[in-house]
């Protein structure tokens, strides 16, 4: 049921009601007569100038008037009928702009309802203090509970604003979350990328170099061809379900021990590979510390120039919970304080960082790199 139906229902049925009164209560034709003129003024002003007003109650001056006029009609004909304050102060307040118009309507209904009293009750000083006393009563009520009705009416709007600013606020989180992660999750293929598909890639580019010195060598070229199904298997691996590397399916020995003999293959610099027997590492783990090998080896390909790479992976002072991995050559070595990163160092250093690992270098001109990678034996990347 809409507004416009509840508030026609309403005044009909106080009208029906006050009628039902009228005809039993009051004799004299006069009054009865001032009575019906009253409420038909209430009908009569509600249909022509309420309904209009009930979905943009802002401002309603004739129909507070006519309700006015009303009261003051019906009260004159018999007090009883003041029960018409019980819609007519609803009404000044629901068809106002402001409370303070709210007031004011209250205060042109209650004149309406006082006129009535002093003619049907006179102006004895007796009727006067029973009808002071009687609007002060009703008139306070009405304005308390408009009040106390508008208070929470704003409190109410004031929440509703809230709430959609939190809502708006929460929208803008889960925005940011959403780019954080998506930002995150570049920056982690993208040192997945780096440390698969860039490396083998670099070493088909040397192994090209070298076939191309030496055409017609079938081993660079058999090597050629196995370090490219290398890279299509880790592509497919990256791709297929984010897996963190097939290598270490059979652990990290193995795989490390394969990535040492096809660098020694392609490069020919000596690599020797040490793994702790009784080592136990999470996958994880091993991802991070397999990862860090090759990129360490990519370094040393590419800047070494060594003829011996050592690759050491033990418990980090003998605590089970830490690991540390150590890839030293014996290269032409650089100045750690004066370099440039590149991508590299930086990589391993944000990937060690991910799962509380350090990474520390340590080279000087002509004497070789060591790096030196800890981080937890049970971690998850992220």
């Amino acid at each position: 049921m809409t507004a416009r139906r509840v508030w026609s229902a309403a005044v009909l049925g106080m009208a029906a009601l006050l009628a039902t009164l009228l005809v039993i209560t009051v004799d004299p034709p006069w009054r009865l007569a001032l009575g019906f003129a009253g409420i038909a003024v209430l009908v009569v002003g509600w249909f022509a100038f309420g309904m209009r007003r009930v979905d943009d109650p802002r401002g309603a001056p004739l129909l507070i008037a006519a309700v006015a006029v009303a009261c003051a009609l019906m009260v004159s004909g018999t007090p009883t009928m003041a029960i018409v304050q019980g819609i007519a102060y609803p009404i000044a307040w629901v068809f106002c702009a402001s409370v303070r118009r709210a007031v004011v309507n209250n205060i042109v209904i209650a004149a309406g309802v006082t006129t009535g009293f002093i003619v049907s009750l006179g102006a004895s000083p007796s009727a006067l203090l029973q009808t002071a006393f009687t609007m002060v009563i009703s008139l306070g009520f009405s304005l308390i509970m408009g009040f106390w009705i508008a208070h929470m009416s704003e409190l109410g709007e004031r929440n509703g604003r809230l709430l959609a600013e939190l809502q708006g606020a929460q929208s803008q989180i889960a925005a940011l979350h959403r780019d954080a992660g998506a930002t995150a999750e570049r920056e982690h293929l993208a040192r997945e990328l780096h440390d698969t598909i860039a490396q083998d890639l670099t070493g088909l580019v040397m192994l090209a170099q070298r076939a191309r010195r030496e055409l017609g060598d079938a081993d660079t070229l058999r090597m050629i061809e196995e370090s490219a199904r290398a890279t299509l298997a880790e592509t497919r691996a990256l791709v297929a379900a984010g897996a963190a590397l097939g290598d270490t399916d059979e652990g990290l020995a193995p795989a490390l021990a394969r990535l040492a003999e096809r660098f020694a293959r392609e490069t020919g610099v000596q690599v020797d590979c040490v793994v702790q027997p009784d080592l136990a590492l999470g996958r994880d783990a091993e991802v991070v510390v397999l990862r860090c090998v090759q990129e360490a080896l990519g370094n040393a390909r590419k800047h070494a120039r060594a003829s011996r790479v050592g690759i050491e992976v033990t418990t980090a002072d003998g605590d089970p919970n830490r690991v540390r991995l150590v890839v030293a050559d014996d290269g032409i070595g650089f100045d750690p304080e004066s370099r440039a990163d590149g991508f590299g160092v930086s990589g391993m250093t944000d990937r060690l960082s991910l799962v509380g690992g350090v990474l520390t270098v340590r080279s000087a001109p002509g004497s070789g790199t060591t790096i030196v990678a800890e981080l937890p034996s049970a971690t998850v990347t992220s």
